[in-house]
């Protein structure tokens, strides 16, 4: 592990402020085709978890107690125990599972599959399939669920729209306007608003969920990937690819309130439960940057496996 700007003595007093009933943050690396993990109160990598062959996206249901990680390599989602570190299913997909998520309810996981073009619901329980669903945009990359379980917004590769999923429906209802190559997508506490990060645009589009349609297009900085919310709604996060950047955005302005350099590649993240730190995976430094959220700054920079593509933290 290695810090950036501050003596180990201080971030170790940081991580330690931070301590109390801290979480587990969870790294798949696509090319170490390991998951680190990450105690969130030391810094440190307490162990890597074998996950495949090329692990993507994650999930894991609301307790914590079950991971779901996508192997590009076996066309497969894998269920891992995250306390034993074991395989206990494996669940056969199309060819090249990319982004997962699960239900706020933990019912469903749902996994985007780019060669198909499709999204898979499974049931997070039985770890059957449950329906496998095509959509409009081609090599999509993200499904992410409304929190209230009622939608999936779908991002794609080749694609301006986001297109919308009737979950209890089992079809695409529907699809929103956005920049071209959207990619990360995250949603505010409340599911008003859904955030959109689209590469090619260097952007992210604010989509007003009830009218189904987008109401600001916020710059953000070169290949813009990835998307965080804050708990608290106030503020949404978006990871540059290019510039090696976190922008930062104040909800209620739509309006850039800082930018954090981070690592080479910048990717999906997360935030903690109580929004104070977020981890973003770094896929060309193969690390993660730890980010205290009330002052925007990078507290310090955790060596991970080789290429990691996100976080999930519980």
């Amino acid at each position: 592990m290695h810090f950036s700007r501050l003596s180990l003595a201080l971030a170790a007093a940081l991580f330690t402020s931070h301590a109390a009933a801290a979480p587990l943050a969870y790294v798949p690396n696509e090319k170490s085709a390991t998951v680190s993990v990450i105690d969130t109160a030391s810094g440190a990598v307490v162990r890597d978890i074998a996950a495949g062959k090329r692990p993507r996206g994650i999930a894991a249901d609301p307790a914590g107690r079950i991971l779901f990680v996508t192997d590009a390599a076996a066309s497969a989602l894998l269920a891992l125990d995250a306390a034993a570190g074991t395989t206990l299913a494996t669940i056969a997909l199309g060819k090249s599972p990319e982004g997962v998520s699960a239900s706020n309810d933990g019912r469903y996981v749902a996994v985007a599959v780019e060669e198909s073009h499709s999204v898979t619901l499974v049931d997070a329980t039985t770890r059957a399939i449950v329906a496998d669903i095509k959509v409009e945009g081609k090599n999509p990359e993200h499904a992410v669920f409304s929190p209230d379980g009622r939608w999936l917004l779908v991002s794609a590769e080749d694609a301006e729209q986001v297109d919308v999923i009737d979950v209890a429906q089992r079809k695409q209802v529907g699809s929103i306007a956005v920049g071209l190559r959207p990619r990360g997508i995250g949603f505010s506490p409340d599911g008003s608003r859904a955030y959109v990060a689209c590469e090619l645009a260097n952007a992210v589009y604010v989509i007003d969920m009830a009218a189904r349609r987008t109401l600001a297009a916020i710059p953000s900085g070169k290949n813009t990937a990835g998307i965080a919310v804050h708990p608290s709604g106030r503020q949404v996060y978006a990871s540059n690819g290019i510039d090696g950047t976190v922008t930062v955005i104040d909800t209620a302005t739509n309006q850039v309130s800082a930018t954090i350099a981070v690592g080479k590649r910048p990717w999906n993240m997360a935030v903690t439960p109580d929004g104070a730190r977020l981890y973003v995976a770094n896929g060309r430094s193969d690390s993660v940057s730890v980010i205290d959220t009330a002052t925007a700054r990078k507290l310090a920079d955790i060596a991970v496996g080789q290429l990691p593509w996100g976080v999930l933290i519980r």
